[in-house]
């Protein structure tokens, strides 16, 4: 089997995870600029088999769109372009970066390390692919 990625991006930084080659746990790999997501996902992708992509769409509590929603959708469609192979699920991210920060304050970690905008990013996408793993078909 290959991995599966999943994706919480951001203005200025991306979230990774990735699951285990037999797709059971989900583990944070990185965070990376937005900016240089791509080259960082063609560097990943030629040395591991990714079979899918999943990407947090962030929407309001109504179903409208939030500020972040445009610059998720204009990255699907650039990653469409770089790798147009690649199946790319978008899936619900309201809330996990609020529950990513409560993950993180019951860790134990010191206040400073708490706060880190980037451990938020990569907890929120474990979250999201762990969710995702457990509801599949």
């Amino acid at each position: 089997m290959a991995r599966i990625l999943a994706l919480d991006i951001g203005k200025k930084r991306t979230g990774i995870a990735v699951t285990d080659e037999l797709q059971i746990i989900a583990t944070g790999l990185d965070t990376v600029d937005t900016g240089e997501l791509i080259g960082y996902l063609k560097k990943y992708m030629a040395t591991e088999k990714v079979e899918k992509v999943i990407v947090g769409y962030p929407l309001n509590l109504d179903d409208t769109p939030t500020h972040a929603t445009p610059i998720v959708e204009k990255f699907i469609v650039k990653f469409g372009n770089v790798f147009p192979q690649m199946p790319v699920e978008k899936i619900d991210e309201r809330m996990t970066s609020k529950m990513a920060s409560r993950e993180i304050s019951g860790m134990g970690l010191r206040k400073t390390d708490r706060e880190r905008k980037e451990l938020i990013d990569v907890v929120s996408a474990v979250m999201m692919l762990q969710e995702y793993l457990q509801h599949r078909p």
